[in-house]
C-alpha cells in the first residue's frame, strides 16, 4: 500500500474542501448572522490540516493501485464528513454537540438528508446554505464515485455497464481519463442544478430557497430550508418542478452523458434499468392513489394523485422531501413507501438504495430458478436489454444482496439494543442505509430525540449505504491488510 500517495490525495482533498467555507462565509458577512468566526476558523483549520498532510509528500507522483483506491474512497467520505462538522461544532446557532454535528455533516455529504436540527426556519442563512452545499458536493462525489471509480475497483452497480459507461471502467488503475469523465459529469450536474434553481424561482420560490433546494434536489439529498420541507410552500408548480428533477436525478448519469454527447434521447428508452425504474414508480403511485380513494381520506382524486406521485418519487428515489405527513397515511402506504427506498434509484445516479439494476437482476434470477425447476436440463441466460449477463455478475449481485441483508439485521439489532423501539429502529436504519432521510416513529420529523450511540450506528449505516457496502467492509477484513 502506498501510504504517501494516499496521504497526498487526502491532503489535496481537505485543502480543496476548505474552500467550501467561503460561500457561507460571504453570506454570513452580508447578513451579519453571527457565524462569521466559525466559518473563518473552520476554513483555516481544514486548510492547515490539508497542507500539513500534503506538503511532506507533495512530490510523490506514483499512480494509485487497486488497494489504494479502496482506502482513498473511504477516507474521502469519512475525512470530509468529519471536516464538514467543524463549522457546525463552532457555531452557536444551532448549538450542536460533536456527535450531532458529525451526524448532520455525514448526512449531508452522503445525501441522506436525516437531520437532528429542530427549528430549521430560524437558522442563519449561512448555515442553511452550508447544509445544502454539503449535499450538492456529496452528490457530485457520488456520481464520480459510481461512474468512474467503483467499476474499476470491481464493485458497484455501474460494474454492470462496463461496455457502455464513459470513462476508464476497463482499466485496472486510475488514469488521467478520470479527469475527462469527471469533467463531463460535472457539466451535466451543474447544468441540471442551474436549470432546477431557475425552475424553482419561476415557480414561486425566493432566489435563496430556489438555489438551496436545487442543491438538495439534484443531489437527491432532501434537506430543506424549512421544517415543513416542500409543504411549506403549498405550491403545486414547485412540487411539479421537484418531481421532474428528482426523477431525472434518479436516472443513470451515463444516460444523460450519452444523450448530451449524441444529441439524442434514444439511449434513455433503450435502457432496461430505466424502463424498470419507470414501471416501479408507476405501480407504487397507482397503489397509493387507489388506496387513498378507497379509504376516502382525500376530498378529490386529483389531490390524492398529486400527493401520491410526489411522495412516491421523493421516497423511491431516496430524496426525502415531503409535503404532508406521509407517515400518518392509512394502511400499508407508509411501509410501502419505505420499502421503495430499498430499491432506490438507478445505478450511476445520486440516489441511494440497493439500485434498480440489482433488483431487476434478482427478479430475473428468481424467474430463471422457477424455469429450471420445470426444465432441469435447459440452459437459461439472463439478459438485460438483449445483452447477456455473465454468471459472475449474477453471483456478485447475490453476494451484495446477502451482505446487505446481513448488515441490516446486525445494525438493526444494535439499534434496538440502544432501547429504540422496533418501528423507529427499523425505519431509521432503512432511511440511513438507503440514504433516504425521514423515517417513521420517533424519526419521522428529525433524529434529535434518539440517543448518541444510535446516532453513531446510523452514521456508519449512512456511509455503508453510500459506499455500496463492500467498499467500506473490505477495509475491515484482515485479508485486505496482509501483504
Amino acid at each position: 500500500m502506498q501510504l504517501a500517495v494516499i496521504q497526498r490525495i487526502l491532503g489535496i482533498l481537505l485543502s480543496l474542501f476548505s474552500l467550501t467555507m467561503i460561500p457561507p462565509l460571504l453570506i454570513s458577512i452580508v447578513t451579519i448572522d453571527g457565524t462569521t468566526i466559525p466559518f473563518i476558523s473552520a476554513f483555516a483549520l481544514i486548510l492547515s490540516i490539508g497542507l500539513v498532510l500534503w506538503f511532506p509528500v507533495r512530490n510523490v507522483k506514483n499512480e494509485l493501485r487497486l488497494r489504494d483506491g479502496f482506502v482513498v474512497v473511504v477516507l474521502f467520505w469519512v475525512g470530509l464528513g468529519l471536516a464538514g462538522s467543524i463549522p457546525l461544532i463552532l457555531s452557536n446557532t444551532p448549538e450542536l454537540s460533536i456527535t450531532d454535528a458529525i451526524f448532520e455533516s455525514i448526512s449531508g455529504l452522503t445525501t441522506t438528508g436525516a437531520t437532528i436540527i429542530v427549528g430549521i426556519d430560524f437558522l442563519p442563512k449561512s448555515i442553511l446554505f452550508y447544509r445544502h452545499e454539503l449535499q450538492w458536493l456529496g452528490g457530485m462525489g457520488i456520481i464520480v464515485l459510481a461512474v468512474a471509480i467503483l467499476p474499476m475497483l470491481g464493485i458497484g452497480g455501474m460494474q454492470l455497464y462496463r461496455a457502455e459507461t464513459p470513462g476508464p471502467v476497463k482499466d485496472t488503475k486510475l488514469t488521467p481519463r478520470i479527469t475527462e469523465t469527471a469533467k463531463a459529469l460535472w457539466y451535466i450536474y451543474l447544468s441540471m442544478t442551474i436549470a432546477c434553481a431557475l425552475a424553482y424561482w419561476f415557480a414561486g420560490m425566493s432566489m435563496f430557497d430556489a438555489i438551496a433546494h436545487s442543491f438538495s434536489t439534484v443531489s437527491i439529498g432532501g434537506f430543506s430550508t424549512h421544517d415543513a420541507s416542500m409543504g411549506y410552500f403549498e405550491n403545486g408548480w414547485i412540487e411539479t418542478v421537484a418531481i421532474c428533477f428528482m426523477f431525472l436525478s434518479g436516472i443513470n448519469f451515463s444516460l444523460h452523458f450519452f444523450s448530451w454527447k449524441n444529441t439524442s434521447i434514444t439511449s434513455y428508452w433503450h435502457d432496461a434499468e430505466l424502463r424498470a425504474y419507470l414501471s416501479i414508480l408507476f405501480m407504487i403511485c397507482l397503489a397509493c392513489a387507489s388506496y387513498h380513494v378507497i379509504v376516502g381520506d382525500y376530498a378529490s382524486f386529483g389531490r390524492a394523485l398529486e400527493d401520491s406521485i410526489f411522495h412516491t418519487v421523493s421516497i423511491a428515489t431516496t430524496t426525502g422531501f415531503t409535503t404532508t405527513e406521509y407517515q400518518n397515511w392509512p394502511g400499508f402506504m407508509p411501509i410501502l413507501l419505505l420499502f421503495s427506498s430499498f430499491i432506490g434509484a438507478c445505478a450511476g445516479s445520486t440516489g441511494g438504495g440497493i439500485k434498480v439494476i440489482r433488483i431487476l437482476l434478482l427478479f430475473k434470477q428468481g424467474i430463471r430458478e422457477i424455469k429450471r425447476l420445470i426444465h432441469p436440463s435447459a440452459i437459461f441466460i439472463i439478459k438485460v436489454g438483449n445483452k447477456p449477463i455473465s454468471e459472475r455478475i449474477i453471483e456478485a449481485v447475490w453476494g451484495f444482496f446477502a451482505t446487505y441483508i446481513a448488515m441490516f439485521a446486525f445494525l438493526l439489532l444494535a439499534l434496538m439494543a440502544t432501547e429504540l423501539d422496533q418501528v423507529t429502529a427499523f425505519s431509521a436504519l432503512a432511511a440511513c442505509m438507503n440514504n433516504l432521510g425521514p423515517g417513521l416513529g420517533k424519526v419521522s420529523q428529525h433524529y434529535a430525540d434518539i440517543n448518541d450511540i444510535a446516532k453513531w450506528i446510523l452514521c456508519f449505516a449512512m456511509l455503508l449505504g453510500r459506499l455500496e457496502i463492500f467498499t467500506l467492509l473490505v477495509l475491515l477484513t484482515p485479508t485486505f491488510w496482509r501483504r
